[in-house]
């Protein structure tokens, strides 16, 4: 904490004021591509010396950084680009036919209980000729 010190009216205060720190708490490791490592070191090797200091700074790099990369370079690491890290991109097509898969199952199980509800109000509507027509029977056997 940073005690600062405040005028109040007349008085002379002390206040604390929390620390702001530009360095982060936990430091993250950089991690640089193989593209990048290669751009960079093509680039320091035509550069002149005070342009490889330059550079360096503008990139927040360290010659041992630039050495390590050197090596990796001659031992064939950098030579060749590998796969791209990460899922591996998608195909539309086979977006589209899995949603189109999808609606197809949505639609067949809407026919399905469409089919379900049409049969059962079929046996209803039978149902309900044979009892209007067993009550009228009745009626007219209980008129004469």
């Amino acid at each position: 904490m940073v005690m600062t010190k405040v005028m109040v009216g007349r008085h002379v205060e002390q206040m604390s004021e929390p620390v702001e720190s530009e360095v982060p708490e936990r430091a993250t490791r950089r991690v640089f591509s193989r593209a990048y490592k290669v751009r960079i070191l093509a680039e320091y090797e035509r550069t002149d010396r005070s342009g490889k200091g330059a550079l360096l700074r503008r990139e927040g790099l360290y010659t041992s950084l630039i050495s390590e990369w050197r090596s990796q370079r001659d031992a064939g690491a950098l030579s060749t680009l590998g796969p791209v890290r990460g899922r591996p991109p998608t195909d539309p097509r086979e977006h589209d036919l899995t949603k189109l898969q999808r609606e197809n199952a949505r639609l067949q199980a809407d026919l399905a209980k469409a089919r379900r509800v049409i049969e059962i109000q079929g046996k209803l509507s039978a149902l309900l000729e044979q009892l209007a027509a067993g009550s009228a029977e009745t009626t007219r056997g209980d008129a004469p």
